[in-house]
């Protein structure tokens, strides 16, 4: 089974520090798999209230996730301090894709590189959006 191939962006316009906590880790003793998502919920949140926005009002649309990736390129530990950069790209019609790189803070030693498609809601109508103009700009500007 060929493995999937993620390449880190150039450029990250966007980062926050978290720790793992130890409510992190899994029995392998390290960051668990499931956990990675919760790490990207927090950054991306943080990057979108950066710009004044949030998940449920992105420049006047909703946002919901529709696909994500993750190639896990290293381990850390409780009480490691993690970078996780934000950009943002691939604009279409309806959505675009958020790009993450996790380093730990201490090393800089690369621990994951992540993808997350995001299509643009209206939660009232239960439908999917056109893409507001100020993401669109966001995504052209990497």
């Amino acid at each position: 089974m060929p493995r999937l191939q993620l390449t880190p962006r150039s450029a990250y316009p966007f980062h926050i520090r978290l720790a793992v906590r130890i409510t992190d880790i899994n029995y392998g003793g390290h960051l668990g798999n499931d956990r990675y998502l919760a790490l990207l919920h927090e950054a991306r949140v943080a990057c979108l209230a950066s710009h004044g926005w949030s998940e449920m009002d992105c420049a006047g649309a909703g946002l919901i996730m529709t696909d994500a990736a993750v190639q896990f390129r290293g381990e850390c530990f409780a009480g490691d301090q993690l970078t996780i950069e934000v950009a943002w790209g691939e604009a279409a019609r309806t959505g675009f894709r958020f790009f993450y790189r996790i380093t730990r803070h201490g090393d800089r030693a690369l621990i994951a590189v992540a993808e997350t498609g995001m299509a643009c809601f209206d939660y009232r109508e239960r439908r999917v959006v056109a893409l507001p103009a100020a993401v669109r700009t966001l995504c052209e500007e990497d």
